[in-house]
């Protein structure tokens, strides 16, 4: 049995008659760039985290970049965020100019540590972001006391977790502003690139939103220079569909990971995910920790079993940034867990005979 890590053309099979009369409309419309299906999606999905602005961008990389320039984060600064995230998290701090710092994670959760934030903070420190990985929303109460305590600002990388809550909470309504991506493969995926930056600051909202489409108020009214950066009508009719499932994917990914954690937390050298209940933890990834991930992954692969790591380096360890990071000694936490992290296939449409053939074939290896 072949076992993919996600199936995005089983999803699509499941909506297809959604999907496609939304892409008909748009060509129908020619509302390609801008206009009425951008507008509906922005509305709904602010409306959905319960904020009041959401402006659309072409990516979750720009939607970073285009945040923190809106908060006023640029040359000079510092912005202190986890050291075991995907470098778009870095790469937009250092698009602006600023100084990426990184911080060590909780063995735990595997997100940022509150408790190091103080350790890494200097005069220059302007922002905090906390990356909410692998659809676990950061111990955002604790951060947000270091932020308040030292007037930082609060940009929280929410890719990864569409739907996530914390204390009742939404992911992406915690800080100053939230950044999205739309990856095809995330919880909420289009079908291309496209982002998000969602804030209660209308100020920021304005300079966003006119940042994101070359500085303009009007249409040729540039009040300054930005860049292109715009969410498209197809892919903006797609996201409203598949809004409108979203809660109910988010819940059959927590059911299969809880039906993953029941079958193999008996297993010795198997650490299976936290899942506390103060919190909804969509899983946009089912991250397990053993000593024998490689060999593991290979055997998983042999069976057509397909896994990942999420991520095979922390950031001390990529040329991008050993210098300016230091040694991977610095993150011990997050150094050890990058050896043992193995993400195991995990989607809505999953059925409970492919997570069965996964967890036979991992309690074969350790037999």
């Amino acid at each position: 049995m072949q076992i993919p890590m996600v199936d995005l053309h089983a999803q699509y099979l499941k909506i297809k008659e959604e999907i496609d009369a939304a892409i008909a409309e748009v060509i129908q419309k020619s509302a390609f760039i801008k206009g009425p299906f951008v507008e509906r999606f922005e509305v709904a999905f602010a409306q959905f985290l319960g904020v009041e602005h959401c402006i659309g961008v072409g990516n979750g990389t720009d939607a970073l970049v285009i945040a923190l320039k809106a908060l006023g984060i640029g040359p000079g600064d510092e912005v202190i965020t986890a050291v075991n995230t995907f470098v778009a998290t870095p790469e937009a701090i250092s698009l602006t100019g600023a100084r990426p710092v990184f911080c060590d994670v909780e063995p735990g959760s595997m997100l940022l540590d509150p408790e190091l934030i103080k350790e890494r903070l200097t005069e220059k420190t302007r922002a905090i972001i906390p990356v909410h990985l692998y659809g676990r929303v950061a111990s955002m109460d604790r951060i947000l006391d270091v932020a308040r305590q030292y007037h930082l600002k609060v940009v929280e990388d929410a890719a990864q977790a569409h739907g996530a809550r914390r204390h009742g909470i939404t992911a992406g309504a915690f800080g100053d502003a939230s950044t999205h991506s739309f990856f095809p493969g995330k919880n909420l995926g289009a079908y291309g690139d496209a982002g998000a930056i969602v804030t209660r600051n209308e100020e920021a909202a304005l300079f966003a939103r006119q940042y994101a489409n070359h500085g303009r108020s009007t249409k040729y009214g540039h009040q300054f220079e930005g860049t292109n950066s715009r969410l498209d009508g197809l892919q903006a009719a797609i996201l409203s569909v598949k809004l409108r499932y979203l809660e109910r994917w988010c819940e059959l990914r927590r059911k299969h990971a809880q039906d993953y954690t029941r079958l193999l937390q008996d297993i010795e050298g198997i650490t299976c995910p936290e899942m506390p209940e103060a919190e909804q933890h969509v899983f946009h990834l089912y991250v397990i920790r053993t000593p024998y991930r490689d060999a593991l992954r290979k055997h998983l692969a042999s069976k057509g079993i397909n896994t990942g790591i999420h991520y095979p380096q922390i950031m001390a360890e990529l040329p991008a940034y050993r210098q300016s990071a230091g040694p991977p000694e610095d993150y011990p936490v997050a150094a050890a867990l990058r050896s043992e992290i193995l993400s195991l296939p995990l989607y809505p449409e999953m059925t409970a005979e492919k997570i069965e053939s996964v967890v036979a074939e991992i309690r074969e290896f350790y037999r």
